[in-house]
């Protein structure tokens, strides 16, 4: 595409939106890729659509050009999936960021895509409510984004994941055609779920614009802890005995390997609340409804764990200063990334299996690189496990991630794991893909890609190519 073809097709965006609403230029590459790329942005334009109408709008007329689009949230994906070429249109859905109602009889709340998790998790509390999904990057990650890439977190264990908590949206096909399906019951069995083409869909299929998600009470009592085991079957063994003895209330069950805790507490980061020397550790939390009663089962459940030998330390936080510092430990990983490059990796896997996969990982990677570096953690109880790969070694970035990407998706297979838990596939893993679906699998995906955007004109290339 020629400078002018590109000047021209500028002129009618900022005609149809606004010159406001159209970023391009210099303007454009002051934006970041993203929260973990700090080069600039790269695309022919970025268009801020305010409403549905607008979104259908825009992709009215990349259909009519047939201009590739890619769309963009929070910018905290981290598989590459809103990275744009410069003959693309970016579409941010960072105006529609408005929670349109509050119904806190049913339990619902009817949002636009573009709004902050964060912004909902305070709004709603201050009826005594909570959204549930919770997750680091809270204070930037849009509920848009959480769905198209049907985002996890530390509380799935008790609440799903996003896919569990959309009763209905609102989604713009390729050709701008508005699906509006903003459903408000718990059941609804009306024929096909048509929202489940857009959650977990990476934008593959359609733009979210509008969502309506569960509310549930906000609980009572809020119990935590970080303990320490030195075994990962003692870690099993107290998962097994808070799911059976806190009946339904443990929330989160975060392990983190020992060689984590290590870097994270190293000097000029967090401050070690125990001794750093064990296997493993674990930061647990049980919520409840009544403060009493809640509070002293959840104390006497961990002094048991401790008379019985499977844990062999613990801190409970006393006041929510305390405990927010707990929880920055597991949630603020920035000292790994002091020695770059440093992967990130997202992958899941049957429980019983996670010990012997990290260990052939660790394996491998030392034999490749003796000096490297692989810390890991996870959500666990719902199979997930992160980790964190520094080779420590000269060589080209791709080639050193392409070698890593090896060592951790090749031993996975065995285990019939996942090489994507919660992030997505976007650019990054769709080349490993075929290792957690089958042919077929691929081809059906294929197939509804073909049917929702025959041009392949939204987020091409991403999850898979055509």
């Amino acid at each position: 595409m020629s400078q002018a073809q590109s000047n021209d097709y500028i002129l009618e965006l900022q005609q149809l939106f606004g010159t406001e609403a159209v970023i391009h230029g210099n303007e454009l590459q002051e934006r970041a890729v993203s929260y973990w790329n700090a080069a600039p942005t790269e695309a022919m334009a970025l268009v801020k659509p305010a409403t549905t109408e607008q979104v259908s709008e825009l992709l009215r007329w990349s259909y009519k050009h047939q201009i590739s689009v890619v769309t963009q949230g929070g910018l905290t994906g981290c598989v590459e999936g809103c990275v744009a070429a410069d003959d693309e249109i970016i579409l941010s859905l960072e105006r529609m960021n408005h929670i349109e109602v509050i119904d806190p009889i049913g339990g619902t709340a009817q949002v636009q895509a573009g709004v902050i998790l964060e912004t909902l998790q305070q709004a709603v509390a201050d009826q005594q409510l909570r959204f549930p999904l919770d997750l680091g990057a809270r204070g930037s990650c849009t509920l848009g984004g959480n769905a198209a890439t049907n985002a996890g977190g530390i509380n799935v264990l008790r609440y799903g994941m996003m896919r569990n908590l959309v009763l209905g949206l609102e989604a713009v096909l390729p050709d701008g055609t508005v699906v509006s399906s903003m459903n408000q019951m718990l059941k609804n069995n009306s024929g096909y779920d048509l929202k489940q083409l857009f959650i977990g869909t990476e934008g593959t299929l359609g733009v979210i614009t509008r969502l309506v998600v569960r509310l549930f009470p906000q609980p009572l009592s809020c119990n935590s802890a970080l303990v320490a085991l030195d075994s990962f079957e003692q870690v099993t063994q107290l998962l097994n005995h808070l799911q059976r003895d806190l009946a339904g209330a443990l929330s989160a069950f975060e392990v983190m390997w020992g060689d984590y805790i290590q870097r994270v507490t190293q000097p000029g980061w967090h401050k070690s609340p125990m001794s750093s020397d064990y296997s493993f550790y674990v930061m647990l939390e049980a919520e409840g409804a009544d403060p009493d009663t809640d509070g002293a089962r959840f104390s006497t459940l961990l002094e048991q764990s401790l008379e019985d030998g499977i844990i062999v330390d613990a801190v409970l936080p006393k006041s929510e200063l305390e405990r927010r510092q707990l929880w920055d430990i597991r949630e603020n990983f920035e000292a790994l990334y002091q020695q770059p490059p440093t992967f990130l990796y997202d992958i899941s896997l049957p429980i019983k299996d996670m010990a012997a996969y990290v260990a052939q990982v660790k394996e491998r990677l030392q034999e490749r690189w003796p000096e490297s570096e692989c810390s890991v953690l996870g959500h666990m109880a719902d199979g997930n496990l992160h980790l964190f790969i520094s080779p420590l070694c000269e060589g080209e970035r791709s080639h050193l991630h392409h070698q890593a990407d090896e060592d951790v998706y090749e031993p996975l297979r065995q285990f019939e794991g996942a090489v994507s838990a919660e992030h997505g596939i976007g650019l990054e893993k769709k080349a490993w893909l075929g290792h957690s679906r089958s042919r077929a699998e691929v081809e059906l995906m294929r197939a509804l890609k073909k049917t929702l955007d025959p041009l392949s004109l939204l987020n091409p290339g991403r999850v898979f190519d055509l």
